[in-house]
């Protein structure tokens, strides 16, 4: 992104003060205090005539109870893309991220780790995608009763990838019952990507409901059940209590707005969905995500990789004055240390 033409380099060095003492304080920063920050050797209204200016542009405004100034979501975008200047992670950092990822477990354990060390490290919300499963194929299902209507769901794909999943039936189904199931499904399903099985699953359900006998209707709705619960797992978040601390997020109302929108994933899952079909670090700064829930917020993204590809990203969610030069590379870090992990381990989609 190139300079606007009518941006000075001194206008463009008060932005970045400001915006840097704005991320430390989160208070509107007066004239006075920018020029101590900006080291600059300026009159009082000399400062006040660049204020305007950038003002004028778009890059800061004035809250209503506050001679100070605090950046826009335009001016946090011209710094990230112009301003910042990112320092590699420090080595002792990087093997810190390191030894913490390095550990004998499951995949699913280790990208829970990931979004746990991330939300540590930077006190914002950590959280990753799952590892996608578009071209994932069924091997087998097995049924297990368990009481009350409820059943032991256990799916295995071709890759090794065991997931176990409670779903419920309509009615108390005998072992033989589920046996019946379990081979029903595996011999019309086995050797399909769980995509197609879901969409043949739908199909067949809206159109040969009245041929299928009760067998047939529960062993699908079974399966059913196993498909969409795996499609809506799709990311984990951990350290959301961190956003509490954010005097510009605390405000209850917006709190529980907030916490809806990771609750229920959707408008999370289509900014996350976007990151992983783009390339590096991505970074969404208030508005330019498109939800007005997260207009306050920032989300700083980068991809993970297995053999080189993309399987899934990571990333902060945090309010727009997060500490930009700090957590891009603690998150780019952290996605190519996950990689390498999930990579050391063959089995990265079992889980």
């Amino acid at each position: 992104m190139h300079s606007p033409p009518d941006l000075s380099d001194r206008a463009q060095h008060m932005l970045k003060a400001l915006i840097e003492r704005y991320t430390r304080e989160g208070q509107p920063v007066g004239s006075r205090t920018l020029a101590r920050e900006a080291g600059l050797d300026l009159s009082p209204a000399t400062i006040r005539n660049v204020m305007s200016d950038l003002e004028e542009l778009g890059f800061v405004q004035s809250p209503h109870t506050s001679a100070g100034r605090v950046p826009t979501v335009r001016g946090y975008r011209f710094f990230v893309d112009t301003l910042l200047r990112v320092q590699p992670l420090e080595s002792g950092a990087f093997e810190e991220i390191r030894a913490q990822l390095d550990i004998d477990t499951t995949a699913k354990d280790l990208l829970e780790s990931a979004t746990g060390l991330l939300s540590g490290i930077t006190q914002l919300a950590g959280v990753v995608t799952l590892p996608k499963h578009e071209h994932a194929v069924f091997r087998r299902v097995e049924f297990l009763p368990l009481s009350e209507r409820r059943v032991l769901a256990i799916l295995v794909t071709s890759e090794g990838e065991v997931q176990n999943r409670i779903v419920h039936t309509e009615r108390e189904c005998s072992p033989g019952e589920l046996q019946q199931a379990s081979n029903y499904l595996s011999e019309l399903f086995t050797g399909k990507e769980l995509a197609d099985v879901r969409n043949t699953l739908l199909t067949e359900m809206q159109e040969a409901r009245s041929t299928m006998n009760q067998m047939m209707l529960t062993a699908m709705h079974m399966a059913d059940q196993v498909l969409e619960r795996n499609r809506n797992e799709d990311f984990i978040m951990s350290g959301q209590t961190n956003l509490m601390g954010f005097q510009e997020l605390c405000d209850i109302e917006r709190l529980r707005k907030l916490f809806d929108a990771f609750n229920q994933k959707r408008e999370i899952l289509n900014l996350l969905d976007q990151c992983v079909h783009g390339e590096g670090i991505q970074i969404f700064i208030g508005e330019e995500s498109g939800y007005q829930t997260l207009d306050e917020c920032s989300m700083v993204t980068a991809p993970y990789q297995v053999d080189g590809e993309v399987v899934g990203v990571l990333g902060v969610i945090g309010p727009t004055r997060m500490a930009y030069e700090r957590v891009i590379p603690i998150v780019d870090a952290t996605a190519r240390l996950l990689g390498a992990a999930l990579k050391q381990k063959e089995y990265c989609l079992l889980y």
